[in-house]
């Protein structure tokens, strides 16, 4: 696996930043290992459906856990406030760092992620590819 570490600064995107990096390096399979930071807001789609939970930070972010590929993000997070209280749910454009982000992603060697279709579920769910190797 090879690592990436990346700082993100006040007012930046979390999703939308992690997306745009995955693109810009061309990583074909990239999992979190870790984060540490906090955001202004968020935006979290909360388990289940389609309610989203809008939270005004600021809020410690004390995990994030996902996949990302070219077909995008799929990240969940943990976020507590200032009592202490934490909220969860699947990270949507929005969550907006408010003092930093200071992130690292692994890079998995030999495999490329895809997000298609799943009839059972009706989301798009990962599947997982060997890279087909350049032989010469």
């Amino acid at each position: 696996m090879r690592s990436h570490a990346l700082r993100l600064r006040p007012g930046e995107d979390l999703r939308l930043v992690l997306q745009r990096t995955t693109e810009e390096r061309e990583l074909a399979a990239v999992c979190v290992v870790t984060c540490v930071g906090s955001l202004a807001h968020a935006r979290l789609r909360l388990a289940g459906g389609e309610e989203v939970l809008e939270l005004d930070g600021p809020l410690e972010i004390v995990a994030l856990v996902g996949t990302c590929s070219g077909d995008g993000p799929h990240l969940h997070i943990a976020l507590a406030d200032a009592r202490g209280e934490v909220r969860g749910g699947h990270v949507l454009a929005g969550c907006i760092v408010h003092t930093t982000a200071e992130v690292v992603l692994g890079e998995l060697e030999g495999v490329r992620f895809a997000r298609e279709l799943d009839a059972a579920t009706g989301w798009k769910e990962l599947v997982v590819r060997a890279l087909e190797r350049d032989v010469r």
